[in-house]
């Protein structure tokens, strides 16, 4: 039995070391910077945006995972500088991710911006060590009995594309791939390509579908998410997601507009429908959006001047 817990230890292990460690998202369309360093700054208003993702109701130790994104806009020299910050926890596997991300943006024509952006930041993985053996001898060297973790560079680079209309982006995180050798982990290199685009419908624009795509690959396997969001009135939007060979996703959610228009509140939620084998294990994913975004606007100064003429 104890040759059988270690061959799962070093399956799991392998597994991790080469799958996709990049977390995914269903409401991909709401986090484009967190993958694309080009996307900082890009809306012209500062945006606060959290993602919280529980994947595979009813397995024990399924994947949970939440994300931190805050961006903002530097005017004067055309810039733009973002924050995300990555909890991922898999079984006994803690994930910690933090990139620092910059952006220069080229104006084109009158309202178009062409972005290139670039991030660094620290990637960290842990392993708790909490193994529990179904054999009741457990003293086999071979099973680690303490937690280990490890940290290293993380280094990415995007470019971006962004009109009124649709939106355009290509990127790649984890460039160095560096080894986490205490723990028996090589970051892989990600690749990333994501568009979309606002078709207003109707003369009176109440209605807007927002088709998007993200294209992922660690140049191992590649998934493609297909959604699509139906916008009423600029206020409530109802969707699907479908990510290949793993799940659909219904959608639903709301935005508020404050009365002055400078800032703007949004909830939205997803629920992933399994249809992969995991389907007859797992009850669904769930995951939860949060965004708020303002813009700063410098109040107006009426100067008052006195004329000679004119007391």
């Amino acid at each position: 039995m104890r040759w059988i817990i270690t061959a799962g230890v070093c399956a799991l292990v392998g597994s991790v070391s080469y799958a996709q460690q990049d977390p995914q998202f269903t409401q991909y369309m709401f986090d484009r910077l967190s993958v694309n360093p080009a996307v900082a700054g890009g809306t012209g208003n500062i945006c606060a945006t959290a993602l919280m993702r529980q994947q595979w109701t009813g397995f024990d130790g399924a994947p949970k995972t939440g994300l931190i994104n805050l961006q903002g806009p530097i005017n004067k020299i055309n810039s733009g500088l973002g924050l995300s910050v990555y909890f991922d926890k898999l079984g006994q596997e803690k994930s910690t991710i933090a990139r620092l991300h910059y952006a220069y943006h080229f104006k084109v024509g009158s309202q178009s911006t062409f972005s290139a952006g670039i991030y660094a930041g620290m990637s960290g993985r842990a392993l708790d060590g909490r193994w529990i053996a179904i054999d009741p001898v457990t003293d086999d060297n071979a099973i680690p009995t303490s937690g280990k973790s490890a940290s290293g560079f993380d280094l990415g680079a995007g470019l971006y594309y962004k009109s009124p209309k649709m939106w355009l982006g290509i990127s790649s995180t984890q460039l160095p791939e560096t080894e986490l050798s205490d723990v028996s982990i090589k970051n892989k290199r990600h690749y990333y390509v994501q568009a979309g685009y606002d078709w207003a419908m109707g003369g009176n624009n109440k209605y807007t579908l927002q088709p998007s795509i993200l294209l992922k690959s660690d140049a191992s396997s590649t998934q493609l998410d297909i959604g699509a969001l139906f916008l009423y009135d600029d206020m409530l939007w109802i969707g699907a997601s479908y990510r290949t060979e793993d799940a659909i996703a219904p959608m639903i959610g709301y935005q508020h507009k404050f009365p002055k228009g400078d800032s703007m509140l949004r909830l939205g939620y997803s629920y992933d429908v399994t249809t992969s084998e995991l389907k007859n294990y797992s009850s669904g994913s769930h995951e939860v959006m949060l965004s708020y975004c303002f813009k700063i606007v410098k109040p107006v100064v009426n100067e008052i001047y006195h004329h000679p003429r004119f007391l």
